[in-house]
């Protein structure tokens, strides 16, 4: 039979998991949400027929996608259309949305 500081050391260790597992579930949830404003931003252009991009929306999904390995993070930003950073918004979102899902399981 386990001692108590055996079962309190096994707690322990549970809460570590489950909070560094709730860390990551937060930060993934969170950029899902930035995912959402940045699209929601180019939606707004796009319903507004707008061809340009503002260099600050430009600058934050560029980023974004560098960070999450995408390749349209290698294009000039310039040159890329609404629906272009849209498709690879969505892309990355997808992405993370179907790693949430896997943790369920």
């Amino acid at each position: 039979m386990p001692t108590i500081a055996e079962t309190s050391h096994e707690i322990s260790k549970l809460y570590e998991v489950d909070h560094v597992s709730r860390q990551e579930r937060n930060a993934r949830r969170n950029k899902i949400l930035f995912v959402d404003r940045l699209l929601n931003e180019l939606e707004q252009l796009n319903i507004a027929e707008e061809v340009t991009v503002p260099t600050a929306l430009r600058t934050q999904c560029r980023r974004l996608l560098a960070r999450e390995g995408h390749a349209l993070s290698h294009r000039r930003a310039e040159d890329v259309t609404i629906a272009e950073w849209m498709d690879a918004l969505y892309d990355v979102q997808d992405g993370l949305m179907f790693t949430i899902g896997d943790e369920d399981e």
